[in-house]
């Protein structure tokens, strides 16, 4: 299921981009901190360079977009939800509710003033069902 709505978050009121996939919660957030992962799943990222692999507070490296090398900075990290600021603009958090029984929601938490974005999150989300529906095809033991 997918859902666009508005909602209030830890940094205030947002738009909300979330999708419910069939994958292990664990899984799901460790596409979203390995910086490594990110070209995988977003479809404006097309490189990373990063001080940290996995993301940690106040991690900060640039990301290629069509066209341009631009900064960023991890503004918080907690169990299962990160901030982060490009150019120095406040992005869109990221956020993985475990749901039990091998399912999770992943949610992108967008500035208000950042509808333009959901289009990208919505890509972002498909993207990364595919590159989790991959994970679960790795590590399921094949029929002998």
């Amino acid at each position: 299921m997918t859902r666009v709505r508005t909602t209030h978050t830890p940094d205030g009121r947002r738009i909300e981009v979330s999708h419910v996939f069939t994958a292990p919660a664990a899984d799901a957030w460790e596409a979203l901190v390995d910086t490594t992962r990110w070209p995988a799943w977003s479809p404006i990222v097309i490189g990373v360079e990063s001080t940290d692999r996995r993301i940690q507070p106040d991690t900060t490296g640039r990301i290629r977009v069509p066209g341009a090398w631009v900064p960023f900075r991890i503004t918080s990290r907690t169990e299962r939800r990160w901030t982060w600021r490009v150019s120095g603009i406040p992005a869109a958090g990221h956020r993985v509710d475990d749901l039990g029984e091998g399912r999770c929601r992943v949610a992108f938490e967008l500035p208000l003033h950042g509808t333009g974005y959901v289009p990208i999150c919505l890509r972002a989300l498909e993207n990364l069902e595919t590159v989790l529906e991959g994970d679960q095809a790795r590590t399921e033991p094949s029929a002998a």
